[in-house]
């Protein structure tokens, strides 16, 4: 990986070897802001490079996820209290693709993975267009799929990749092939 990149809370443990990074999360990691759970949580393990202008980010990523809200993806942040996060989310019972957009306050976005399983690759992308982030997935080699279109500013930022375990210690996450670099085209519509 870069070396350009920082963490931001360390994990537990790490390790990397060419273009691939694994991590083993602390005890009750996460990123939240307010809403509907009344508390703040900046305290998730993210590997962030800077990043201004337009640009799109990606990354393949699994997780031993097995306890509630483990998760694994990529994170756009600015700083505590503007972000988002992208990956997968265990909730339910079921790997989900979720998206996190913090203004402040954060919301809540899920895409149930019915089919998925956590040795399935899922490949994250975010794409920024001036004051626009785009977010898509896919699994394994299925096309891209659109997740969230949101509004989100344009400010220099930090980019890369993030894993959280909101109700446990020891969430192993790998991350593949993070790339950052020019934006995607704006054409939604393209394959």
């Amino acid at each position: 990986m870069s070396t350009h990149y920082r963490w931001l809370n360390e994990p537990a443990a790490c390790r990397s070897d060419a273009g691939m990074l694994e991590l083993t999360t602390k005890e009750k990691t996460d990123f939240w802001q307010h809403t509907f759970y009344g508390f703040e949580r900046d305290n998730g393990h993210a590997y962030l490079c800077p990043v201004s202008g337009d640009f799109s980010a990606s990354v393949i990523a699994r997780g031993s996820y097995e306890a509630l809200y483990d998760q694994a993806g990529l994170m756009l942040r600015i700083d505590q209290h503007n972000w988002i996060k992208a990956g997968v989310e265990y909730t339910d019972g079921l790997m989900h693709f979720s998206v996190v957009v913090t203004n402040r306050i954060s919301d809540w976005s899920v895409i149930p993975l019915r089919d998925a399983r956590k040795e399935d690759d899922v490949r994250i992308r975010l794409s920024r267009h001036g004051d626009a982030v785009r977010v898509q997935f896919a699994v394994n080699d299925a096309a891209w799929q659109l997740a969230r279109l949101a509004p989100f500013s344009s400010a220099d930022a930090l980019i890369g990749i993030m894993a959280c375990s909101p109700e446990r210690a020891g969430f192993e996450a790998t991350f593949r092939d993070l790339h950052v670099g020019p934006p995607i085209s704006r054409n939604l519509h393209d394959g």
